[in-house]
Formats: structure tokens, C-alpha cells, sequence
């Protein structure tokens, strides 16, 4: 087979036949790309070292913060639960983390966010390369060992933090059920857990009871592990980001289940995987923070962050006429925001809504950051360059391919290494 004869159609059939992917198709459009993106090794390697380095840079922030714990509300403006969701944690955050890197025109990388709470594309990343790989002989697929990696963080953290340690694992994914973006995911990890001969259970927070021999149960059925794929900021209170929003319609913290999962915790009969410590390191003032308190690391974080973080500040210390003046030269972001969502990129935003955006967003919750011009393919695309990282090393890549700012038009692409 050459690279010209896999036919969208025919790989979007072979997805489906995985039983994982269910839905190639994004109103009527194509979610994924057949051609791969062709990396040398000499790039992968860049691309590892800096996600590896930027992952060292945040723990290194949140050793910081947990040594200055009045940061929380004065730096970060976290909520109350949001400050005990840390303090419970303090200082683990880390399992697995995806973070999007960007080669630049100027053939420097900039990492623009590391996804440390709820990181997501693994099932396209596993699943896409071995179907295109057969017409691109002699590349290697550099995700198939994702899923070992994965597995072996989490049978290491329940190793080290069950009393006792079972013999078989029973593991409790938590996600939002009523949402269908992420059930790709959900179906992958259900099938990598279930190959090791562990029990796994799928539900919300909502599911969860406190079990009679301590455990947590999920519908009834306990759980030694809880992988947490449902966001640090819809367990806490749910506060609007912008001025002349409505507010939530429960704006409650799910203090009940996470009671349940604490008391676990705290009796070593529950791991939770991403710690509830990702709260912080998710909140994309993180990065104002390594220039704002860049005294704080040590001499090679202080490199990292140069290197690889776009220059990011708080929103309220740049005077709002600066940023309307200088749209073109920067981004806003929320605290939480995803790509796509509360992410303005300056130059493909219109002044109005730039302006009014300065108006309306909630102080405390925002970031700005310096506009980088990413490298652009011979058709004006970037490429997001999704590396995983678990437990620090890097251990994949998934490729995401679309003209201006990545949101969920952006087509997931093959990712293949050229020896």
C-alpha cells in the first residue's frame, strides 16, 4: 500500500472497528488527517526534553507553593475548596500530563500550556499510527508503549500508597457521564486496565459511596485506584469567569464526594490518579508565576522557563490600555480555560470583541501571554505537538494540525518518527 491509497473513508472504518473511536466524523467533517506527521528523531528528542523540563519547572512551583502556602489567594485566587483541594494534596500533582509544544519560526519550541489535570487525545494518539503505519515502512510509532507506561504509574503509586496493597487492582474511572468528548478515551483505558486482569468500574463523582471496609465504591462495587478524568475546577465551586455572565446553575462544591475520597485517602485505601494537587498546576497563572516569582527556581527551571514558556503575566498588572493597543502581541487566557474556550488569541480577534473582552473578564481569573509565531506547514497550518509526559518522562506524542489557534476544529493527525 502507498501513502496515497488509505482513503479517509477506509480509515475512519478502521477506527471504527477498534470499538474505541466511535465518531471520525465532526458535523458531517473529518476529525483526523491520513497523512502522518514525518518527525526525525532529532526533533522527537527536542520535543521530550522540553515537555520533560517544563514538567520538572512545575514541580518545582508547586514545592514552591506548598512552602508559601499564602500564594494560593493572593498569587493564584483560588477558591476555598479549591486551596483545600491543594492543601489535601500538597505537593503531588503529577501522573500523566500532555504538553502542547509548538516549534517557532525562529526554530525555538514554546510550550504553551502543560494539561495536567485532565489530559486528553491518547485514544487518537494509540490508535492512529499502527492504521497508516504500513504505507510509511521503516518509521517507528512512538506511542506504543502509552498505555505500559500508564499502567506502570499506576500500579507504582498503588504500591507505594495502599494499605495493604491488593494483589489485583480495582480501578474506578471518574468522568462526566452526561458528556460523549472524552468516551474514546474512557473505552482505552477501561481496555488497558482490563488486559492486566484489573477490575474497572466507569462513572461520575455522583456514583461514588463510602465503602464498609473503607474503600470508595463506584456503583456499589470498591476501588483501590480512581482515575480522575472529571476537572479540578467542576469539583470545587463553579464561579464565572467573565462580568456579565449568568452564573452557574450549581455553583456548589461536590464536597460530599470528595469527603468520601479524602477519608480513603487519608486511611491509604484509595490512590487518586491525577492527584487533587493538580488544581494548581492546572491554573494557567502557573506560568505568570514562573516569571513573576522567576526568583523562586532553581537556575535551570530559571532556563527552562525562558526557553520554553511564553512570557505570562497576571492580566490585572498590564494596564488595559496596553493590551488594547497591543492586541496583535498577546493571548488571554483563563484560569481554566481550554483551547478554544476562554483563549483569545489577539490577532484573530476583532478590536471590539478584544475590548470588550478587557471590560468584562473577572479580575483575578486571567492571564495574558506573548503571542509566538508558530511554525507553519506548506499549506499555513501548526502543529500542536501533544507530548505525554508520566510519572516526568516523556512517553508520546499526539499531533493536532490546524491554520491559527488549535480548538476542536483541529484535525488529529498520525505521528510517525523517521530513524
Amino acid at each position: 500500500m502507498n501513502a496515497s491509497s488509505l482513503s479517509y473513508e477506509a480509515l475512519a472504518e478502521r477506527l471504527l472497528a477498534t470499538g474505541i473511536v466511535t465518531d471520525p466524523w465532526l458535523s458531517g467533517t473529518p476529525r483526523f488527517r491520513v497523512e502522518p506527521l514525518l518527525l526525525s528523531r532529532e526533533r522527537q528528542a527536542r520535543l521530550y526534553r522540553a515537555a520533560e523540563d517544563v514538567a520538572a519547572a512545575y514541580h518545582e512551583l508547586s514545592l514552591a507553593c506548598a512552602a508559601s502556602p499564602e500564594v494560593l489567594e493572593s498569587f493564584f485566587a483560588l477558591t476555598p475548596f479549591q486551596r483545600l483541594m491543594w492543601q489535601v494534596s500538597q505537593p503531588f500533582w503529577h501522573g500523566i500530563a500532555r504538553a502542547d509544544v509548538f516549534f517557532t519560526r525562529d526554530e525555538g519550541l514554546a510550550v504553551c500550556e502543560l494539561n495536567s489535570d485532565t489530559p486528553t487525545g491518547e485514544a487518537e494518539a494509540v490508535l492512529l499510527n499502527p492504521l497508516v503505519q504500513p504505507s510509511w515502512p521503516g518509521t517507528v510509532d512512538p506511542n506504543g508503549e502509552l498505555g505500559e507506561r500508564l499502567c506502570q504509574m499506576v500500579e507504582s503509586l498503588a504500591g507505594r500508597l495502599l494499605v495493604p496493597v491488593p494483589e489485583r487492582l480495582s480501578v474506578g474511572i471518574i468522568y462526566p457521564t452526561e458528556m460523549p468528548e472524552d468516551l474514546a478515551l474512557v473505552r482505552l483505558y477501561r481496555a488497558w486496565f482490563e488486559e492486566r486482569g484489573w477490575t474497572v468500574s466507569l462513572g461520575s463523582p455522583f456514583n461514588l459511596s463510602a465503602g464498609a471496609d473503607g474503600r470508595v465504591c463506584l456503583f456499589g462495587e470498591p476501588c483501590d485506584v480512581l482515575l480522575r478524568h472529571y476537572k479540578t475546577d467542576w469539583w470545587a465551586e463553579r464561579l464565572p469567569v467573565w462580568g456579565d455572565e449568568e452564573p452557574a446553575e450549581d455553583m456548589a462544591p461536590l464536597s460530599g464526594p470528595f469527603s468520601v475520597v479524602m477519608q480513603a485517602c487519608l486511611e491509604g485505601r484509595c490512590v487518586v490518579v491525577n492527584p487533587f494537587g493538580a488544581v494548581l498546576t492546572q491554573n494557567k497563572r502557573a506560568m505568570a508565576f514562573m516569571w513573576e516569582h522567576h526568583e523562586r527556581f532553581s537556575p535551570r527551571a530559571r532556563a527552562t522557563i525562558r526557553a520554553f514558556v511564553p512570557y505570562t503575566v497576571r492580566m490585572e498588572t498590564v494596564p488595559i490600555e496596553e493590551l488594547a493597543k497591543d492586541r496583535e502581541g498577546w493571548v488571554l487566557k483563563s484560569d481554566y480555560g481550554a483551547e478554544g474556550d476562554q483563549v483569545l488569541v489577539g490577532r484573530h480577534t476583532v478590536q471590539g470583541d478584544w475590548n470588550a473582552a478587557l471590560v468584562h473578564a473577572v479580575p483575578g481569573r486571567w492571564v495574558a501571554q506573548r503571542y509566538f509565531a508558530a511554525e507553519e506547514t506548506a499549506g499555513g497550518e501548526a502543529v500542536n505537538h501533544g507530548v505525554y509526559v508520566i510519572a516526568g518522562e516523556a512517553a508520546g506524542l499526539y499531533a493536532r494540525v490546524q491554520r491559527g489557534a488549535t480548538d476542536t476544529q483541529a484535525l488529529s493527525a498520525p505521528v510517525l518518527v523517521v530513524p
